[in-house]
């Protein structure tokens, strides 16, 4: 067996754990700031909306262009008075999007960068995409993802219980947001991608989610009947048992993403990859995170609040408090026990024993005459 499949083994027996659900004030803490910067930065920046949802046209040119990237860029933005993102194609064309425009202008621009560009204007092919079209679609992505929401929450509190829904519902709101807020400090384009990796990498969430809070509810029947364990110790041995597994499918994952992202999106200049990729690839990162040091946590902290569970607390505490109390004790008594040993002095024999009276001494034995 190999060391991380023994170390797994370990963990699912419990033999090794580390206390993940205890430290959960770091993790937390750690979370909000990441929150609050994902926060800042959409307020300051905000999102990169691409023309499918504010609307403008997009032109494509030939194969085999010799204008460059950057000169595009220019002569875009001189034709239309808006900023323009230009992206170079396998084939050597050049893929110009402008937003914000309109119908009309659209014409007039189209003449402008033929002329910039040395082409015919018939060679340059151009799709108009109406605002109102791209504002549909943000429409439903909206909606769909309340519906979504919706669902996980019903579909949880009837599986599970109403606490295991609620800390699922944080942690994919947590993995939105530092998505999102993500897209907007980087500054990449979104894009109806984007929104397909966004509720791709909530649904892989959910599933490592609900694997650990399978293993919680199976390993906490009647658990108010013994003392040895409370329900954070219970959680956090949920957690442990099921870490390797949830570290091996986020790497299995993650390999094939950060190859779109990283060699395809940056290495190979390929930028249409990256609109889903990098949704992709911080969605399984935050989502992993979040089952592990979010969602279990914070079910625990909601569970303790029962009456039943803060009497079981008080029970085992007391007990290990009592079993280190008579640990010590007997460890006292040890400690004491040989120091008398070498202190007290031997005795020989019983004290102010008396020496035994012989009546008969002096006499003959038999019978008088």
């Amino acid at each position: 067996m190999s060391k991380l499949g023994n170390l797994g083994a370990r963990l699912h027996r419990g033999e090794i754990s580390y206390d993940f659900v205890g430290k959960r004030k770091i993790w937390y803490g750690i979370s909000i700031l990441i929150t609050i910067t994902a926060i800042v930065g959409l307020a300051v920046r905000g999102l990169n909306m691409g023309i499918e949802f504010k609307g403008g046209a997009v032109f494509t040119t030939p194969t085999h262009m010799s204008t460059s990237v950057t000169q595009a860029e220019n002569y875009a933005k001189d034709a239309s008075g808006h900023e323009a993102i230009v992206q170079k194609l396998g084939n050597g064309s050049l893929r110009i999007q402008i937003a914000g425009i309109d119908t009309g202008q659209s014409d007039t621009i189209k003449q402008e960068l033929a002329k910039d560009l040395n082409l015919n204007p018939e060679k340059l092919a151009a799709d108009l995409v109406g605002p109102s079209w791209g504002q549909q679609i943000a429409n439903k992505a909206w909606e769909g993802l309340g519906i979504f929401m919706v669902l996980v929450v019903i579909y949880l509190a009837i599986a599970f219980e109403w606490r295991m829904a609620v800390a699922a519902l944080v942690a994919l709101i947590h993995d939105i947001t530092i998505t999102t807020g993500i897209y907007a400090l980087v500054g990449f384009e979104v894009t109806p991608g984007t929104v397909i990796g966004l509720l791709t990498i909530l649904g892989y969430s959910l599933y490592d989610t609900v694997v650990v809070f399978d293993s919680l509810k199976e390993q906490t029947k009647d658990i108010t009947k013994q003392t040895r364990f409370t329900y954070s110790d219970i959680a956090n041995l949920s957690i442990n048992g099921t870490l390797v597994r949830s570290i091996n499918t986020t790497v299995v994952a993650l390999l094939p993403v950060a190859g779109l992202l990283f060699i395809g999106g940056g290495f190979l200049g390929a930028g249409t990859l990256n609109d889903i990729s990098l949704s992709l690839f911080v969605g399984l990162a935050a989502g992993a995170y979040s089952s592990i040091f979010i969602a279990t946590p914070l079910v625990a902290d909601l569970k303790e609040r029962e009456p039943a569970m803060k009497a079981l607390t008080k029970r085992v505490l007391a007990k290990r408090a009592q079993a280190a109390a008579e640990e010590d004790l007997a460890a006292d008594r040890a400690a004491g026990t040989g120091d008398s040993e070498d202190a007290a002095p031997a005795v020989v024999g019983p004290r102010n024993q008396a020496a035994p009276r012989n009546r008969g001494r002096g006499r003959p034995s038999g019978k008088r005459r």
